[in-house]
């Protein structure tokens, strides 16, 4: 999380020497203690030549440690006569080997800047700088924050000088880990899985799941909510499908008809004359019914009907008679009589009948016992 670092600046001695240095970082403590442990972590240098270029581009100490920084510790530092340049023992156990030793407690904060200090012993004189700073990853005034950048299911975001998480474009959230879905997708109907997105829950449809889903083979209808079908003005049934409204919709009636709806998509046709059928789509032929008697011939018209009247006949159906008494027209003793109006009347003998008596009745018995 975190690591110290020492600097030797000048070494002074009376007689020439190799030299090595080293450092046990440990909890504070009002009286410090020379005896392990270095609960916080030790480290030295390699054999040095007691001169000052020797030490003074010696590399620093270095002391990782993996644990809360808690500001306040306990620091000492032995410079050792190291019998040999190129022999590597614990010369440590031998106590004449020590050359100095000093303990100090001091309060760091966490920074790149070095704290400097000094210490003059009988032979030496120990210039020392030091300082603690943050692993990577590790953020705050104490090294307790992480933050890694990432991008993968569990984040997508980078970290800022503070440690903060900085989320990657299209992502939100504690963690970045909610994607941002397309700017007009419905918060309440719709979700997405990557940014720009936009995904329909269960029942909602359209491009920003705003558009409710009908109830299945709904026609003629709306919603508001999913599976419904609301019938639209005119519409009726459980799939909206029967026409409520089935003349002004369809105009089912032909040739000026009159239509009247007689409900959930029926209907009646009132046809003008001359016309038939269901929707009044047949013309009707006057002349079918033989409307013309006496031999004339029929003309059909457009709605209406004429007839051609035989010599002697006249009258929208030559029903009437155009002779007169003094044609003689009355038979078998029958009396003609003129007509005010036109035309004659034959007075038929009680054995005739007909118009010109010309249809002799049936006789026949009668007996009433």
């Amino acid at each position: 999380m975190a690591a110290t670092d020492a600097g030797w600046v000048i070494c002074r001695r009376t007689r020439d020497c190799n030299i090595f240095f080293r450092i046990c970082l440990k909890h504070s403590e009002d009286v410090i203690s020379a005896e392990p442990p270095c609960t916080f972590g030790t480290g030295q240098t390699n054999v040095l030549r007691a001169d000052q270029s020797s030490i003074a581009s010696s590399a620093a100490i270095r002391v990782p440690f993996h644990f809360k920084w808690p500001g306040t510790f306990s620091l000492i530092i032995e410079a050792w006569n190291a019998e040999s340049p190129k022999e590597h023992h614990d010369y440590t156990e031998n106590q004449n080997n020590l050359i100095s030793r000093l303990a100090t407690r001091r309060r760091l904060a966490i920074g790149e800047d070095w704290s400097q200090d000094v210490h003059f012993g009988d032979q030496s004189e120990l210039r020392y700088s030091y300082h603690v700073f943050c692993d990577e990853f590790y953020f705050g005034e104490a090294c307790s924050d992480y933050c890694r950048p990432r991008d993968d299911t569990l984040g997508h975001y980078t970290c800022d000088e503070n440690g903060n998480r900085v989320c990657l474009e299209g992502w939100q959230g504690d963690y970045c880990s909610d994607p941002i879905c397309s700017s007009d997708c419905s918060e309440r109907h719709g979700y997405c899985e990557s940014p720009g997105e936009c995904k329909c829950r269960l029942g909602w449809q359209g491009p920003s799941c705003n558009e409710c889903v009908h109830y299945p083979g709904c026609l003629h209808g709306t919603c508001s909510q999913p599976w419904q079908c609301v019938c639209k003005e005119g519409w009726g049934g459980l799939f909206c499908n029967q026409d409520l409204n089935y003349c002004t919709n369809h105009k089912p009636c032909a040739n000026g008809a009159t239509c009247t709806n007689t409900g959930q998509g029926s209907y009646t046709c009132t046809c003008r004359p001359g016309y038939g059928g269901t929707n009044c789509e047949l013309e009707i032929n006057e002349c079918d019914c033989n409307p013309c008697k006496n031999g004339g011939s029929c003309n059909d018209l457009e709605n209406d009907y004429s007839c051609t009247c035989p010599q002697g006949f006249y009258g929208k159906n030559c029903e009437i008679i155009a002779m007169t008494c003094a044609d003689d027209p009355c038979f078998n003793g029958g009396t003609c009589e003129e007509k005010i109006t036109g035309g004659y009347v034959c007075r038929c003998p009680s054995t005739f009948t007909g118009s010109n008596c010309k249809k002799k009745k049936n006789e026949h018995l009668t007996l009433r016992m």
